[in-house]
C-alpha cells in the first residue's frame, strides 16, 4: 500500500428519494439534505469493527448490520487480510423511506474504496452496498444506493448485469416531510399486488418514460405530468395517515407532483422555484400539525455529487 495513502477518511453519503412516484426500484435521486457522516479507518487486526455514534441502538454485528454487509462484501474481494473500523453518525433516520440503509452501505464502501486508492469501480461499489440493502429490506434493489454514490437522478435499467444510466436532471427544489412513524420497506414490499393489469401497466411505462424524457429535456410540465403513480401508490399510501391531503394541496399549492419516498412513511414534492417549496412546506406542517402527529421536514435541492469527502487523514 502507498506510504503517502490517507490512514482515516470521513464522509458524508446523503439522503434518497427512490421509486420518484412511477419508477418503483429503476428510479432514485439523491438530496443535499439530510446526510449520514461516516468515518473509516485500517486496523491491524484484519477484521471489521462498527460503531454508533448517534442513539438509533443499530445493530455492530457486521453480519446483521447494514453498512458491514456492504463492506464484507468488499473486503471478501481484497487480496490479503485488510481490516476496517467505522463509525457511523446517522442523521438520516432508520425507516424514514430517504434511503438510510443505503446511505450507510453506500457511504461505508466509498470511504473505503478512498483509503484503498480507488481499488474498486462505480459499479463495483453499487455491487457491494446492494448486500446491505439485502439485510435492510430482503432485497438487493439499487434506486436508493445508485444516486447516493452517483449522485444526481438515476435509472437503473438493470440489475444483472449492472446498467445505470445518469439523467440530466433540471434544477428542482425539494421539500420533504417525514411523519415520525416507522414503514418498514419488508413490509411495504408484502402489501404489493403479485400482477398488474396490461392497462395499468401500459399506463405506468407511459410515465416513467415521460419522466426520464422530462428529466432529460428539462421540461418541468413533462415531468409534472409524469408524476403519476397506478400501481404501488394507491396501495402503500394506505400505511401513511395525510397523504391524499398532503399531496391534493401540495398540487393546489403549485407543486410539479410528488409522492411516496421510497417505501415511505416520508413524502416528497417537486418544485420548480423555492418559493413553492417553501409554501408546500407550510402545508406539510399545517397538516402534520392537524393530525397530532409529530414530522420533520426539509426543503433541499438535488445532490449531484453523491457520497464526498470530507476529510482525510
Amino acid at each position: 500500500m502507498n506510504t503517502n495513502s490517507p490512514n482515516r477518511i470521513q464522509v458524508s453519503a446523503p439522503a434518497t428519494v427512490a421509486n420518484l412516484v412511477c419508477g418503483f426500484d429503476v428510479l432514485g435521486m439523491a438530496l443535499n439534505e439530510p446526510t449520514d457522516i461516516m468515518e473509516i479507518a485500517f486496523n491491524d487486526l484484519g477484521i471489521l469493527r462498527i460503531s454508533h455514534t448517534d442513539g438509533y441502538d443499530l445493530p455492530t454485528d457486521p453480519e446483521k448490520n447494514v453498512a458491514g454487509a456492504a463492506l464484507l462484501a468488499l473486503m471478501a474481494e481484497l487480496e490479503g487480510k485488510t481490516g476496517f473500523d467505522l463509525s457511523i453518525t446517522k442523521n438520516i433516520k432508520p425507516g424514514s423511506g430517504l434511503g438510510s440503509s443505503a446511505a450507510s452501505s453506500a457511504g461505508a464502501v466509498a470511504a473505503a474504496n478512498m483509503l484503498l486508492g480507488n481499488r474498486f469501480s462505480k459499479y463495483d461499489l453499487i455491487r457491494f452496498a446492494m448486500n446491505g440493502e439485502k439485510v435492510a429490506s430482503g432485497v438487493k434493489h439499487a434506486d436508493n444506493i445508485t444516486p447516493c454514490l452517483l449522485g444526481g437522478v438515476t435509472l437503473i435499467r438493470a440489475i444483472h448485469p449492472l446498467d445505470i444510466v445518469q439523467l440530466d436532471a433540471p434544477p428542482l427544489f425539494v421539500t420533504v416531510v417525514h411523519p415520525q412513524i416507522e414503514v418498514r420497506t419488508s413490509d411495504a414490499r408484502q402489501i404489493l399486488r403479485k400482477e398488474v393489469q396490461l392497462k395499468s401497466a401500459i399506463k405506468q411505462w407511459g410515465n416513467i418514460a415521460g419522466l426520464v424524457a422530462g428529466f432529460l429535456k428539462h421540461d418541468y410540465d413533462l415531468i409534472g405530468r409524469s408524476l403519476e403513480d397506478v400501481i404501488i401508490e394507491p396501495v402503500r399510501s394506505i400505511l401513511i395517515p395525510g397523504f391524499n391531503i398532503v399531496k391534493s394541496r401540495c398540487l393546489e399549492a403549485g407543486a410539479l407532483g410528488g409522492g411516496i419516498s421510497g417505501s415511505g412513511p416520508s413524502i416528497f414534492m417537486l418544485n420548480k422555484e423555492e418559493s413553492t417549496a417553501r409554501d408546500v412546506e407550510t402545508i406539510m406542517k399545517d397538516v402534520y400539525s392537524s393530525l397530532g402527529i409529530d414530522f420533520k421536514t426539509y426543503v433541499t435541492t438535488l445532490n449531484r455529487e453523491g457520497v464526498q469527502l470530507i476529510k482525510s487523514e
